[in-house]
Order: C-alpha cells, then sequence, then structure tokens
C-alpha cells in the first residue's frame, strides 16, 4: 500500500509518516528530501535559484517516479504537492491519501517554535504575517486537499486512527 499524507506546511505530515511508516513497517519518504537529493540543492535554494515554477515541475516529476515504482511507502507530500498539475490525481490513483487539517493558528504556533528558514513560501511574510500567509495557502488549496480519501482535523492526530481507517474496505 502506498499513503501519502497531505496538508498545508506545518500540519505534521514528516512527524506522523514517519510514526505511520513505522507502525505500518513501510518505507517513510519525505517527497520534499527526494527533491532535494535529485536537484542537489535545499527547497530553499532551488526556489531562490529557479522559482516555484520550475520546483513544481520538479516536485511532479519526482512525485510520479514514486507512484510508479511497485513498492509500498508512506509519503509526506510538500504542502503544494497535490495542487499542481495533475498530483493529486496520481495520488489518490497510486494508493490512500490523507488530508491532515490542521488549523491556522495551531500551524503559526508550531512554525514559531522551529523557525521559518526552511519553509520557503512562508518565511517572506514573517512571524507577523504567518496566520494570514498560512489562511490565503489554505484557501487556495483546500479543494485539493478535500479530494484526499481520509481526513483527519487536528491538531491531536493520532497514527492508530489513520491506521484503522486505512484498514478499512
Amino acid at each position: 500500500m502506498k499513503v501519502f499524507l497531505l496538508g498545508l506546511p506545518g500540519s505534521g505530515k514528516t512527524t506522523l509518516g514517519k510514526k505511520l511508516a513505522n507502525a505500518l513497517e513501510l518505507l517513510f519518504v519525505d517527497l520534499d528530501k527526494e527533491i532535494e537529493k535529485k536537484e542537489g540543492k535545499l527547497i530553499s535554494e532551488i526556489f531562490s535559484e529557479k522559482k516555484e515554477d520550475y520546483f513544481r515541475k520538479l516536485e511532479s516529476s519526482v512525485l510520479k517516479e514514486w507512484c510508479s515504482q511497485s513498492d509500498d511507502f508512506v509519503m509526506a507530500t510538500g504542502g503544494g504537492a497535490p495542487c499542481f498539475f495533475d498530483n493529486i490525481e496520481v495520488i489518490n490513483r497510486s494508493g490512500k491519501s490523507i488530508f491532515l487539517d490542521v488549523a491556522a493558528s495551531e500551524i503559526v504556533k508550531r512554525m514559531s517554535r522551529a523557525g521559518l528558514e526552511k519553509r520557503p513560501l512562508c518565511a517572506a511574510s514573517g512571524i507577523d504575517g504567518l496566520k494570514d500567509r498560512i489562511e490565503f495557502m489554505r484557501s487556495n488549496r483546500i479543494s485539493y486537499y478535500k479530494q484526499a480519501a481520509f481526513i483527519f482535523p487536528g491538531p491531536l492526530i493520532h497514527v492508530q486512527d489513520m491506521i484503522d481507517a486505512l484498514s478499512k474496505p
């Protein structure tokens, strides 16, 4: 089984993805890390040097490479990955998708603690403009996220609840 975690930056895709992969005894894949490996640069450098359009094409290509593999895995997608090209359709054809629906106020708390430097689409807003930026991103992306097979509202999302949902026919 291929499982894809969707949601805004800071929603917990990587944290919960690692736990879910461990519980299911599957490989954990961080799509952003795979892009960095392929490109030999950090996501922030790709955005800075080649801009978002280039990044989104690369992201879609790497996502499709993983989806075409026969191996099962749990993938933390980038926050925008489902929203460009036909990525949400590719994700849903390839496996099960889970939307981690975490409120903007909770994401702001999490990002304020962790720092913004690794999040190029949020860093420019600064802490003061972060909530507005997150809400803007949510309004633009929600129609894609809601196409997920499962939706889990946050802030406290439990891995066992995801496992239970995935095990239903």
